[in-house]
């Protein structure tokens, strides 16, 4: 008895040497492979006569098959299997390349039906590697809609679709997850009926249908989750902090600069979610500049007046020193002290300290904020009172990392064994609203859409041709002559023959070097690098000591050059129009006037490049992006174990409503989902597979 749970080595229609081909695909059992979905499809559904088929077209044809000849050009070692297909009408050439397998299925004298693009050669026309079956069979890869799958070296979508349509012969039970109620009400295809509609569609109308149905479970899915996990966070206790008068003003006061609008609403939900006794869960979604360091501060200094402890933790040692820096600027005036932990830094104030005097003046309660990495939270670091957690950047953190840091803050040695902390977390990277309904349910939201009065906009600039990019660095060395500071990004670190045309980071650092900044001290920064030699980069650069940066996307987020004030971004195609706009960001942190360039490639797509010329707001970049890309460029998406399927829908805003809507009525009729089994299966495995922001 076959099952979706059945290994593919198990099956009758499997050879095993195709078992290690599948796997790198990710394809090891029978639900792996029913859920692999097409990319695309041919449309093959139009049966012509010979006669009527011409050059370029796209069809299929049937007739009757000529011997197969096998010829050899010796120029490059390759067999050539052709033969002759024949109807009442006409005749027509059919040409494999490499591919014995051909005299094996084909014999002289069948009737066959072949799908392809007719071509045409010195000889005539001819279908050039057609897609081919037996006329009596149903049509399978041939006179319909043909899905194209996913492949790799040596597994070809004819391959795939042999096995699926194997599998739905066998009448494998499916488990529908999704109540019949909510399906018949949203007129959704039950599963079974999805999967045949997504392998093999009578139109492309039911490609659609199936999308929708598939892209509605993932949504429903996740709002579900969203919804059980609040409902649980807000079950727990945290320790209540009393409403202080006027201490948004005071605080406020105390700063070189005004809090924007924006800031001020946020520390207003901060302040007010502080003041329950149920663990605040908020995340400040930011625009690059808008000041999420200033309301996290605020929050960590309302929690030290009453003599509690924070954990503020960051993604990198250099990007955790930046805080702790800043942080003391902003607690200069305050008797409360500040620690920073890290595998490089010990440090209490000013003062530097070993690990472990460090690790028991915070079990003595002596740093009332405590910045470092994710490592805080390991079980060898004890607080005296942690009441609240915040993480910057948590996206940075990986999928894995993340689904942990949330858990580990209710078990932390906190030392209020009848409360958890409260929990804030703080993103720079704009969220479209439709993402936020999606994979933020769980979360209190406030959002920071405002840039600081005083802070002038980067000019950002297209620099197409040779000689607009020598104009570019010539006013970057006119810069570095000023004593101020340059990014090089590009989009790649060795070379790729796929991407030939690209500068590789290593070359292009040799090249700036030695005959474009051959007199100030360029620094070179990519993926590949170890952590500790990465932060020595970025410590080097932010203490001036690197002129010049040449660097990957590894820059994207967080650090604050001040004295930086020219952005320059090779093959600015490459990246979505978010990623621009952080790269942007890294430039004016300072009062000095600052530029980012953008240098597409020879190919590259001017038009959507422009929309970073004309705006600075992230959180429009950030729609068009995703109604450009799609969702899976926005923190880590692709690599979060949601279908791709699901991906493609989820700028859907009213189907992302409705599938709340749906799970809040389920949840509330039957909070434990002890009515549907299945429904509660399904959530237990999102939870084992796919984390939720």
């Amino acid at each position: 008895m076959i099952s979706l749970q059945t290994p593919l080595a198990e099956l009758s229609s499997m050879k095993k040497n195709f078992l290690p081909k599948l796997e790198t695909l990710g394809l090891v059992s029978v639900r792996d492979l029913l859920f692999h979905f097409p990319v695309r499809y041919e449309d093959f559904s139009t049966i012509k006569p010979l006669a009527e088929v011409v050059e370029n077209e796209k069809t299929t044809v049937e007739g009757t098959l000529s011997a197969i000849v096998e010829k050899k050009t010796w120029k490059r070692s390759m067999r050539i299997f052709e033969a002759e297909l024949s109807d009442d009408s006409g005749r027509i050439r059919l040409v494999w390349f490499n591919q014995k397998l051909v005299t094996d299925q084909l014999k002289s004298g069948v009737r066959i039906r072949v799908s392809g693009k007719v071509e045409s050669d010195r000889d005539g026309l001819v279908f050039r590697s057609p897609f081919f079956e037996h006329a009596s069979r149903r049509p399978t890869h041939t006179a319909r809609l043909v899905p194209i799958y996913p492949e790799t070296y040596g597994l070809t979508s004819k391959f795939l679709r042999w096995q699926i349509e194997f599998l739905f012969g066998k009448k494998i039970a499916v488990p529908d997850p999704v109540p019949e109620t909510i399906l018949a009400r949203l007129h959704l295809p039950p599963t079974p009926r999805a999967l045949r509609m997504m392998h093999f569609p009578a139109s492309l109308t039911e490609v659609e249908v199936a999308k929708k149905r598939l892209a509605f479970d993932a949504m429903f899915l996740s709002q579900l989750k969203s919804l059980e996990l609040k409902s649980l966070w807000k079950k727990e206790q945290a320790v209540s902090f009393p409403d202080i008068p006027e201490f948004l003003e005071t605080f406020e006061k105390t700063l070189p600069f005004a809090l924007t609008g924006a800031q001020q609403n946020a520390a207003r939900d901060i302040l007010a979610d502080l003041r329950k006794d149920v663990p605040m869960n908020r995340l400040i979604n930011g625009d690059v500049g808008s000041g999420k360091t200033a309301v996290a501060a605020l929050s960590a200094r309302r929690v030290a007046e009453d003599g509690f402890q924070t954990a503020l933790l960051a993604p990198t040692e250099v990007l955790a020193f930046q805080h702790f820096t800043t942080f003391r600027n902003f607690f200069s005036h305050t008797p409360f002290q500040i620690a920073l932990l890290t595998r490089s830094y010990h440090f209490l104030d000013a003062e530097k300290s070993t690990k472990e005097t460090l690790k028991n003046a915070i079990r003595a309660g002596l740093p009332s904020i405590i910045i470092g990495t994710h490592a805080l939270l390991q079980d060898d670091v004890r607080f005296e009172k942690l009441a609240l957690v915040i993480v910057d950047e948590q996206h940075r953190f990986g999928v894995a990392e993340r689904g942990k840091l949330q858990e580990k803050t209710k078990v932390a040695a906190d030392g209020l064994p009848s409360a958890i902390p409260h929990f804030l977390t703080l993103t720079a990277t704009p969220i479209p609203r439709t993402l936020a309904l999606s994979f933020l349910g769980n979360l209190d939201l406030s959002v920071l859409d405002e840039v600081p009065k005083n802070r002038p906009p980067v000019v950002t600039k297209i620099a197409a041709t040779r000689e607009a990019r020598e104009t570019v660095f010539k006013f970057s060395r006119q810069e570095l002559k000023r004593g101020r500071q340059v990014f090089v990004i590009l989009p790649l670190v060795e070379t790729s023959s796929t991407l030939s045309e690209m500068k590789t980071a290593k070359t292009k650092h040799e090249k700036l070097s030695t005959k474009i900044f051959p007199e100030f001290h360029v620094g070179l920064l990519h993926g590949k690098m170890k952590s500790s030699d990465k932060e020595s980069v970025l410590r080097k650069f932010k203490e001036g000591e690197i002129n010049v940066l040449v660097s990957t996307s590894v820059v994207e987020v967080g650090i604050d050059i001040p004295n930086a004030t020219v952005m320059i971004i090779e093959n600015a195609e490459r990246f979505g129009l978010s990623q621009l706009h952080q790269f942007r960001g890294r430039v004016g942190r300072g009062t000095e006037s600052s530029y980012c360039f953008l240098l597409p490639g020879k190919n590259g797509d001017h038009d959507r490049l422009n929309a970073l010329v004309e705006s600075g707001n992230g959180f429009f970049l950030a729609e068009k992006d995703l109604e450009l890309r799609g969702p899976g460029s926005f923190f880590g998406l692709r690599q979060s174990g949601i279908p791709d399927i699901a991906m493609s829908h989820l700028g859907n805003a009213r189907l992302i409503a409705i599938a709340k809507k749906e799970a809040e009525s389920i949840l509330e009729r039957d909070p434990e989902l002890v009515e549907f089994p299945l429904l509660k299966a399904a959530l237990q495995e999102l939870s084992d597979n796919v984390h939720l922001e």
